[in-house]
């Protein structure tokens, strides 16, 4: 690692070499003239303060020495700029003061009024402060004093006549600004201003067999004009509480968690103290649903509003009843226009049953035909009684439709994903192409329905099904008795299990002595890599995922690890494959080495350099510390997600931290499809495996298996020593 001074150097040089001869003279000047000062330090970055004399507020640069990069927060449009180029000149050539050391910068001081109410006093090197403009005219004043923004604001708001306590309609306005002052005191005792105001949070505890809703504040001391002092914070009062206390039954919590909660934290922090209320699903969205039945000659409909499908919750009249799983957060709008367009399309009422007559179903029968909505009940036998959907399944590509029996015409049809949504739905009927209903075929689906889900999740753009899907591709052609996909025949030792698995030969060059297990993890990698399958190695701490890892990397290789353990894998190519050229692609000076074997990065630059990382086609992708993507909202996966190549592999002792949401992350970066779409996850597996459903385990590390390997130090090299961290 380099010293200090090292990194200075190498920071002082990076930005010469990039700077304009112009721009790095006037950063001279300044270095010189005693403008730049140090506000921040840490190991990682240093926060400076670069004063001009053509603006009252210093500047900030923020420098990272150990990734020879900088940034600054004036607009110029050359990068680096003067300030830029000031502040590695200053680190460099000289010990840099602290901007406390360097300028005296004013201070608040609050008082607590005799009458009530709060006085302010603004202090500058021990001296009350009466005019900032008129110190910051003299030289002595401009080059002594740091003036910030809120320096400005503050001054601004007080350049009116006071006497006494601030009245209540300046307080808002100042605390605003003085939110990101440091040197703000109360009777002499520093305190943070916060510019949001104290506000109740709405507490939710159980009472019997619901809860009760009560807003309450948290422990404060009135100052009088509505500031408050909360521990050590200094705020506005936003608004009283109201003291009555709300009481909701068992049968109140959904309508309580969809509709009360969610208006509640619009306003106010919600504090839960109960397990008792149904979890929220955003993605929930309304829909129309109709119940058919047959009554002597005629039909009886009752429409319903519904969120879900199955449906989860039926709004009845403006009111929200739970019926099972999670509840929505309601959108209003959308369904007023459902409502709108049931009534003009069907003349029909949610809620409201309505009986059709024999005169009149033909003529609304044709209009039910036209509407595109969800049927129920004994809709299968009223419109679709002569309609047989017989399904027609191609494994390469693969592909699903269904075919009424008999059918007239080519619109006699419907695709696999609208009966298979149908009937994910709970539906009874799906509407053909050409217009009309067929009732779906139960048994076929019952029996084969959710591993096709699965496998149409899994197919790539081009309707081919993912490599690591195919077990159950050949699965489900085992169970149609059709014959086994060809590509299958290549990956059976993989599905045999792990001893079944060829030893793989070492590469050329290796340096390293493999112990037996880093032997079977090398050549467990190198299969999946020529079958092109995505691999997990979540070895134990301490086993060597990075030597097995770097014994099956092909060139072109793209390593993505975290900035603190960069060194570490260059290090490791080079001792273990010498023959690699590597690219440490890092710093300022960072480019794209066409000619490189293996291009190591961080998780930072994965993020910030996506497009360029992903305008290349790797032919492989290595995430070393692979939790690093656990949460696949996160701007890093979903770069990691993006970034092409013909082989994955993720690294990492714990795939799953906390939630088994990290798992799906990991695998759909690995393998895609394999465990289907987040949501479906989410349905399927992770609540399946909270609520002890059986077999749910079972059934989700048999689908990983072949793609997961994890070994435990105590298992496979009780040799080793104690693992240090």
């Amino acid at each position: 690692m380099l010293g200090e001074p090292q990194v200075s150097a190498a920071l002082h040089d990076a930005v010469r070499e990039e700077s304009k001869p112009g721009l790095w003279s006037n950063g001279v000047k300044l270095a010189r003239g005693g403008a730049v000062a140090i506000e921040s330090k840490t190991a990682t970055e240093i926060v400076l303060r670069v004063k001009t004399p053509s603006r009252p507020v210093a500047y900030t640069v923020v420098v990272y020495p150990g990734d020879l990069a900088w940034e600054c927060n004036c607009d110029g449009r050359i990068d680096p700029c003067e300030h830029v180029c000031a502040a590695a000149i200053a680190l460099q050539t000289q010990a840099v003061a602290t901007a406390e050391q360097r300028w005296s910068h004013v201070e608040y001081h609050f008082a607590r009024a005799p009458g009530g109410g709060l006085t302010l006093t603004r202090k500058l090197d021990g001296q009350e402060l009466v005019s900032l403009p008129a110190v910051m005219a003299t030289a002595e004043g401009k080059a002594k004093l740091q003036v910030e923004q809120h320096d400005l604001a503050v001054d601004r708001l007080l350049s009116r006549p006071r006497r006494g306590a601030l009245p209540a309609d300046m307080l808002e306005p100042l605390l605003t600004a003085l939110a990101p002052a440091r040197r703000v005191l109360l009777d002499g005792v520093p305190v943070i201003v916060s510019a949001e105001p104290l506000l109740p949070r709405a507490v939710v505890e159980d009472q019997g067999d619901g809860v009760s809703v009560a807003l309450a504040l948290e422990p404060h001391e009135l100052l009088g004009t509505g500031a408050v002092l909360k521990g050590d914070t200094l705020q506005r009062l936003g608004e009283a509480p109201d003291a009555t206390v709300r009481s909701y039954g068992a049968k109140q919590l959904a309508e309580l968690a969809a509709t009360v909660l969610p208006d509640l934290a619009r306003r106010y922090p919600v504090e839960l103290k109960t397990s008792r209320l149904p979890r929220i699903d955003r993605a929930l969205e309304p829909r129309i649903q109709l119940e058919l039945s047959q009554v002597d000659a005629g039909l009886s409909v009752l429409p319903t509003l519904v969120y879900g499908a199955p449906p989860h919750v039926r709004i009845d009249a403006g009111r929200l009843t739970w019926l099972q799983g999670t509840v929505p957060l309601r959108d209003e709008a959308k369904e007023q226009r459902l409502v709108h367009e049931l009534r003009e399309q069907l003349d029909l009422v949610p809620g409201r049953r309505t009986s059709i007559g024999p005169e009149a179903l033909a003529q609304w029968g044709s209009k039910l035909k036209a509407w595109r909505g969800d049927l129920t009940g004994d809709a299968g036998r009223l419109l679709g009684a002569n309609a047989k959907l017989v399904p027609k399944l191609s494994l390469d590509p693969f592909t699903l439709e269904f075919e009424v029996e008999g059918g007239k015409g080519p619109d006699d049809r419907v695709g696999g994903e609208a009966v298979l949504k149908a009937w994910s739905e709970g539906l009874s009927l799906v509407p053909l192409l050409g217009g009309g209903w067929a009732p779906l075929p139960r048994g076929w689906l019952e029996q084969h329905g959710q591993r096709v889900l699965d496998l149409l999740e899994a197919r790539e753009a081009n309707g081919t099904i993912a490599r690591a899907a195919l077990p159950q591709l050949a699965e489900l052609a085992q169970k149609l008795d059709l014959p086994p996909p060809p590509a299958l025949g290549g990956l059976k030792p993989l599905l045999d299990g792990f001893d079944e698995i060829p030893e793989a030969p070492l590469p050329d060059g290796i340096t390293a002595t493999l112990r037996p297990y880093q032997r079977q993890g090398v050549s467990w990698l190198s299969f999946l890599r020529d079958a092109q399958l995505g691999a997990v190695l979540a070895d134990d701490m301490g086993l060597g995922k990075t030597l097995q890892a770097i014994c099956a990397l092909p060139r072109k290789s793209l390593v993505v690890c975290p900035t603190s353990v960069l060194p570490n894998w260059v290090a490791e190519l080079a001792r273990f494959r010498p023959g690699f050229k590597v690219n440490a692609y890092h710093g300022a000076g960072r480019a794209l080495d066409d000619a490189a074997d293996v291009t190591v990065t961080t998780y930072a630059l994965l993020r910030l350099d996506q497009a360029e990382l992903a305008a290349k086609s790797w032919a492989a992708l290595v995430l070393d510390e692979a939790q690093a993507i656990k949460n696949p909202d996160s701007q890093v996966a979903r770069a990691a997600y993006e970034v092409p190549a013909q082989w994955r592999v993720a690294l990492s002792g714990t795939p799953v931290e906390n939630r088994l949401d990290e798992l799906w992350s990991v695998m759909h970066f690995a393998n895609r499809g394999l465990l289907g779409g987040r949501r479906a996850f989410e349905e399927r597996w992770a609540q399946g495996i909270a609520d002890a459903r059986p077999g749910a385990a079972q059934a989700l590390r048999a689908r990983i298996k072949p793609f997961v390997l994890r070994r435990l130090k105590r298992d496979v090299a009780p040799e080793l020593p104690p693992r240090t961290e």
